[in-house]
């Protein structure tokens, strides 16, 4: 009464946990037995793992079949256990080779035809049966995905019955070919926004360093607008950070096509989002949008809006750069180092300051809603800015503006130039710098202007350091291997206070 086995995985963040599916066919009442801490998913995979081998004109012994997930102290979630339920079960009834079986991992999950469909989580999962000398057998629309992985033997069958012919010998599965990557969009052109010099200055800086941006204005400046021509700025992801970005994204479903992401993502969610949905959770545990923002941009539109917790949930993983879901049974780990951007109205009515337009609350309407927004949140912004609408006579007779090309050329010179500063072991970007390495590039004249503004403006420790970063990336930009005075002065002149409230 020998077990069949074969590996596939659970998912702990991005990180694949081996599990072990035995099957064992013994004597007794016939029935379908699953064990190993199951969730309703995995539960259910015993009637479509039925209907898939009655599909293929095979059915269940009359004994006794138990199905064990080992180990049996993990949770094991999602309908990707269907396939290796399936395999190890052909492999018990000597249909499929039990040595061959046990030579791979499988993921997938089964339709009643016996269809192999796509799941998330394959590109981890790739990784981990590489790095257990493994192959893998995955849906067929995902072996691109699972190609990734590099040296892997990959099965990418799109039903069980050509898994069964190619274990067979009567059909062969071709090894798939990782896919092209997806064709760059284009993304608006920075030379449409008229006048508003300051704020395009502002962005070329934040986008320099990975800084994290706060934007106050009325309705209609142009605070959006400015916002998503961030993202034609940013250079492309190293491929370390494209295969960290591509295992978030395949954990959650969302990888297009087996195509790793190699631009940095921009996510724009609205702001009825839960705080699960910012930041992660869920009966399962699944990333939320600062870790699908993970080394891209977090657009955060009309932020008091957003509900308090979840705004205030966001202030560890903005200075830790990951996210930590508590569970009873495990807590799970996601990356979410994302760049915030926030706009915002100065108050309710958005015209707070506006003679005759302001609402007759003024200026109290702006406290309160400004009020919604703590100390500490506003303290991990690293630039603020006042967005203020341009005339219509001015906006109609103003130039175009520098193109996203000419200022991403730059932007790009400035990440080189951390690059080579910081190392490959280093920090990304100059938003990831400590102060230890940020005071031997301050001049003696430029530290001298920082420590008297960190007492004249009250500044926190956090604020200190933060305006240091900016600084530094004004530097880079301004292709200086020192941070000057007027670099120190120019990141001092963002972190000015917002309307009503006290410097940060």
């Amino acid at each position: 009464m020998a077990i069949a086995r074969i590996a596939t995985f659970a998912f702990s963040g991005i990180e694949p946990v081996p599990v072990e599916v035995q099957v064992q066919i013994a004597q007794g009442l016939p029935a379908f037995l699953l064990v190993g801490l199951p969730d309703k998913a995995v539960a259910e995979s015993r009637e479509r793992v039925r209907a898939a081998l009655t599909g293929l004109g095979l059915s269940l012994p009359p004994k006794r079949v138990l199905v064990n997930l080992a180990p049996a102290d993990i949770l094991k979630e999602g309908s990707h256990f269907d396939l290796p339920i399936a395999l190890a079960l052909l492999a018990a009834m000597e249909i499929v080779p039990r040595e061959e079986a046990a030579g791979y991992a499988a993921l997938g999950e089964l339709s009643l035809d016996g269809g192999i469909m796509p799941v998330a989580g394959v590109l981890p999962a790739a990784l981990g049966a590489s790095a257990r000398d493994l192959g893998l057998i995955c849906p067929a629309a995902q072996g691109g995905e699972a190609a990734w992985a590099g040296q892997i033997e990959v099965l990418a069958a799109p039903d069980l019955a050509a898994l069964l012919n190619h274990f067979r010998g009567v059909q062969l599965l071709a090894p798939p070919a990782p896919p092209a990557p997806l064709p760059t969009r284009a993304a608006p052109c920075l030379s449409a926004v008229k006048g508003q010099e300051s704020a395009k200055r502002a962005i070329e800086v934040a986008a320099a360093g990975a800084h994290n941006l706060l934007m106050v204005g009325p309705p209609g400046a142009g605070k959006s607008m400015l916002a998503a021509r961030l993202p034609g700025l940013l250079p492309d992801l190293s491929p370390a950070e494209a295969l960290e970005v591509s295992l978030v994204h395949s954990v959650a479903g969302l990888l297009q096509g087996g195509r790793l992401v190699t631009r940095p993502p921009f996510r724009d969610p609205h702001h009825s989002a839960s705080m699960p949905a910012l930041v992660g959770g869920g009966a399962r545990g699944r990333p939320g949008e600062i870790s699908l923002a993970h080394r891209g941009v977090l657009f955060l539109d009309e932020w008091p809006e957003f509900p308090r917790p979840a705004l205030e949930a966001l202030r560890q993983p903005m200075e830790t750069g990951r996210t930590v879901i508590s569970r009873v049974h495990a807590h799970v780990t996601y990356p979410a180092r994302f760049q915030c951007i926030a706009a915002m109205n100065p108050c309710r009515c958005g015209h707070l300051g506006e003679a005759g337009r302001e609402c007759g609350r003024a200026p109290r309407c702006g406290e309160d809603y400004q009020g919604r927004l703590s100390g500490p949140l506003l303290d991990r912004m690293d630039l603020t800015i006042e967005v203020m609408p341009i005339p219509a006579a001015e906006l109609a007779r103003a130039p175009s503006g520098e193109t996203s090309a000419s200022v991403a050329a730059r932007v790009q010179a400035a990440r080189d130039a951390q690059r080579a500063r910081w190392g490959a072991g280093g920090p990304a970007s100059n938003a990831e710098a400590g102060i230890e390495a940020l005071m031997p590039l301050l001049e003696p004249d430029a530290a001298a202007l920082m420590e008297t503004a960190a007492v004249r403006l009250r500044l926190s420790s956090r604020g200190h350091v933060r305006t240091l970063r900016v600084a530094c990336s004004i530097a880079d930009l301004a292709g200086s291997a020192t941070i000057r005075r007027a670099h120190v002065a120019e990141a001092l002149a963002f972190r000015h206070r917002m309307p009503g409230r006290a410097a940060a």
